[in-house]
């Protein structure tokens, strides 16, 4: 005899959010995938863009490790998409500078990017989009804005 799953009483939330997280990343990645990007090159570029930023800054805007963000840097140079420059504040420091291309890319990448944002948001009726952005951003500056600190850190999901 097999035992029971115990019955659920509340809807589980952790699996709505983890899947519908997981789907998406997968169709961002494919979608990027037919420009040659991958979801980490796009962030940097599109933050890169904004303003005078380290490989540092950048690798916390992309909740980046040290390791990944210079792989993800490494590939943007070998495509011309954008350069390790010093910063012009600090000689000591180093900033990713997008290159023409990279901009054209990045532009290019960022139609892309809310194209599938957009198609996932179709799939629902307007007002029922409207709740669910609300609702999201209410708990993102909310009761979910900060990660609880534990002896055994949840693995976050990366990009």
């Amino acid at each position: 005899m097999t035992a029971m799953a115990p019955s659920r009483a509340e809807p589980d939330l952790s699996f709505l959010l983890d899947h519908t997280s997981h789907v998406l990343r997968t169709q961002m990645a494919a979608a990027l995938a037919e420009i040659g990007l991958t979801a980490r090159m796009h962030c940097v570029l599109v933050h890169a863009i904004e303003e005078e930023r380290t490989q540092i800054q950048l690798a916390e805007i992309g909740d980046m490790d040290k390791t990944t963000m210079v792989v993800t840097v490494d590939a943007l140079e070998k495509a011309g998409l954008a350069e390790r420059r010093p910063s012009s504040t600090d000689r000591r420091a180093r900033i990713i500078a997008v290159t023409e291309k990279g901009r054209e890319v990045a532009e290019h990448s960022q139609r892309i990017v809310d194209g599938v944002h957009r198609k996932a948001l179709d799939a629902l009726p307007e007002d029922e989009r409207e709740v669910l952005l609300r609702a999201m951003n209410r708990l993102v500056e909310g009761h979910l804005s900060t990660p609880m600190e534990t002896p055994r850190p949840a693995r976050r999901a990366r990009q």
